[in-house]
């Protein structure tokens, strides 16, 4: 048995029932290979707490930049809530050490899948604080957790996806507008695999491959993001 005393010192936060903490772990996988595991999967708190967490970050984000339009706001909270930082949260918090998972799902470490699991964690042990501990409580973790983190998103205008962020330094530091071209297309056309080359004028930066063009040019602006170290 997992001993979530370990996770209520890390969150700081004494839960009335324990079950709700430990719920909030509990991936639907494991319940798969332990049909008599007494508690459900956790898919119900997440989609109680992805609410919360929204509510709680618009609510903040509203009341403290007043002058700030709706447009940044939005890409400010997507920042905030999007499941790669979810999972750098989950991270902090060493949420990994209390999740119930199927054998399979604890051997894919480093994943994609692994990854929305750990985000998926975070949504459900919000919704789990906010049942047993109340609206306070989730705020409190929320501004703790997540909206610590607004400073540094907007200092490195990480709000801005991969392609938007390419574009403005490719216009702020060498004057031109990156464009795409693609490259490759292989697979049948349910499944199709895109191979997109970003360039900047007639050099080539960087190539990316996704399952649509849109997949692709993140992908490969994210490339050239880090190989011209921006």
């Amino acid at each position: 048995m997992k001993d979530f005393s370990k996770l209520e010192k890390i969150i700081d936060t004494k839960f009335k029932n324990k079950d709700l903490a430990r719920q909030s772990m509990v991936h639907r996988s494991y319940l798969n290979e332990h049909p008599d595991f007494k508690l459900p999967h956790n898919e119900r708190l997440e989609f109680l707490g992805d609410a919360v967490l929204e509510i709680v970050v618009t609510e903040y984000l509203f009341n403290n930049f007043p002058t700030t339009p709706e447009g940044d706001l939005t890409n400010w909270r997507a920042s905030l809530v999007n499941s790669k930082m979810l999972a750098e949260v989950s991270n902090d918090l060493k949420l990994e050490d209390f999740l119930y998972l199927s054998r399979g799902e604890a051997k894919d470490k480093n994943s994609k899948a692994r990854q929305y699991i750990l985000a998926n964690a975070v949504e459900a042990l919000i919704g789990a604080i906010y049942l047993d501990q109340g609206v306070r409580a989730a705020k409190k973790f929320i501004k703790k957790n997540m909206l610590s983190k607004l400073d540094y998103i907007l200092s490195n205008k990480l709000y801005l996806d991969p392609k938007s962020k390419f574009q403005e330094k490719a216009q702020e530091v060498l004057g031109v507008t990156p464009h795409y071209k693609v490259l490759k297309e292989s697979g049948p056309d349910h499944n199709k695999i895109f191979e997109i080359g970003l360039y900047v004028g007639s050099e080539i930066v960087a190539k990316g491959k996704g399952a649509s063009k849109q997949e692709a040019q993140v992908e490969a602006a994210s490339k050239g993001i880090k190989k011209k170290g921006w």
